[in-house]
């Protein structure tokens, strides 16, 4: 079995609009920690990240104090809404929740973001059979990730999780099927 990880990143910045180099806030800077003592215990051998630096951050004092190289892999990004910044962000997360295949122009449909992370973690699961994984990353493509396994994962439920920052899931695999799935909240 493996177990991975997957920690959504901590409270970043959002007067900062490019989705790559979008930083935490102080109070981000400060939750983790409560990470790096969530995870500590863990076993983890492997760390995989978004390339955006909030998910990297939030992940990096663990890997640092565990002497673990983290890979980027730009599939495990978040996906891309347009290339304008969107105001009334609810009503499209919900236009996409509703419609996997709804898109803007220039952007992502949350189907498009599932293929893309689902098949990286399948990679990874694949590489590292019976190891124990952290991954750095987001909340929609992590929603997306438990849409696969789990379709009662809904809008509602992403609304659940939208302000959970950091957020921990840990989900138990048996090759690429997943066995369990347990949240966390910091």
């Amino acid at each position: 079995m493996s177990k991975v990880y997957f920690v959504r990143h901590a409270l970043p910045d959002f007067n900062v609009h490019d989705d790559l180099v979008r930083p935490l806030t102080e109070d981000g800077v400060k939750s983790t920690y409560k990470v790096t003592d969530f995870l500590q215990d863990k076993k983890i051998t492997k760390a995989y990240c978004s390339p955006y630096k909030r998910s990297l951050d939030t992940i990096l004092d663990f890997t640092n104090k565990n002497c673990l190289e983290v890979l980027i892999i730009d599939d495990l990004r978040e996906r891309k809404i347009s290339n304008s910044w969107i105001e009334d962000f609810h009503t499209f997360a919900r236009n996409q929740w509703e419609d996997f295949n709804f898109k803007l122009s220039e952007g992502e449909s949350l189907k498009e973001v599932q293929n893309r992370n689902v098949q990286a973690l399948h990679s990874i699961l694949e590489k590292h059979p019976e190891e124990n994984i952290v991954i750095g990353t987001h909340g929609t493509a992590l929603g997306t990730i438990i849409n696969y396994y789990d379709k009662s994962f809904d809008y509602n439920s992403f609304l659940r999780i939208i302000d959970l920052m950091p957020f921990i899931v840990c989900m138990e695999f048996e090759g690429i099927s997943l066995v369990s799935l347990e949240e966390f909240v910091l």
